[in-house]
């Protein structure tokens, strides 16, 4: 039978870690060799750029590009891990809000800077990811990492949440980000939402669920 090569657009489903989709589409392609640019939270959803067979050589260049998100923060409290997927960890009043006010403060958080890398995150620290430690109750302390916001607007979607869209470099958390405008505009806050659309010239417009891979799958790899 043919086996698969290339690059595939994926729109990873709610509920899925990127490895889950990795091992999925191990098991659809029949194919070892896969991997993915980029990884997205379990909550997330949007955009992975998956490498096929020998084309996973690639991913390398893959990684180092601008990412576009878009996605909820609630103002008002927070969670240990900074999205809906935590427990709360405080609250705070959120105050009278104007969407000039909230533009202003979320653009002051824009240029290059320095964001340390939260507990939650798959970074590894003597061999062991930040997520593994947080689960067993420990945090250390993270070295900050030069990231880059290009771009960061809010539209008002309640009284306590706020719609974003976001253009960030590789590495950067938007976690980090949504919680940094919470303090900065006087409460607490934490994500409820995250969709990446883009990842360099990758847009999920492009990107096929799991279902269709399946379905095209049964048809294109048939032992002949």
């Amino acid at each position: 039978m043919s086996k698969p090569n290339g690059v595939v657009l994926v729109d990873k489903p709610a509920g899925w870690t990127s490895h889950d989709v990795v091992a999925k589409l191990r098991g659809i392609l029949k194919e070892r060799r896969i991997g993915h640019a980029g990884t997205l939270d379990p909550m997330a959803t949007g955009l992975l750029v998956i490498a096929v067979g020998p084309c996973t050589r690639l991913l390398q260049y893959a990684t180092a590009t601008t990412k576009i998100y878009t996605g909820t923060v609630r103002f008002g409290s927070s969670t240990d891990s900074l999205d809906a997927d935590g427990e709360v960890t405080g609250t705070m009043p959120v105050p009278t809000l104007s969407e000039e006010q909230v533009n202003a403060v979320a653009a002051t958080l824009t240029g290059r800077q320095l964001q340390i890398p939260p507990m939650v995150s798959a970074i590894k620290v003597d061999g062991k990811k930040l997520y593994e430690l947080a689960r067993e109750g420990k945090e250390i302390e993270r070295a900050p990492r030069p990231v880059e916001i290009t771009s960061f607007s809010l539209t008002r979607a309640s009284e306590t949440d706020w719609d974003f869209v976001a253009e960030v470099s590789a590495g950067t958390y938007i976690r980090v980000l949504a919680s940094d405008l919470a303090v900065a505009l006087g409460t607490l806050g934490h994500l409820v939402a995250l969709r990446r659309v883009a990842s360099g010239r990758a847009h999920v417009n492009r990107a096929w669920t799991l279902e269709q891979i399946a379905e095209k799958a049964s048809t294109c790899w048939r032992p002949r």
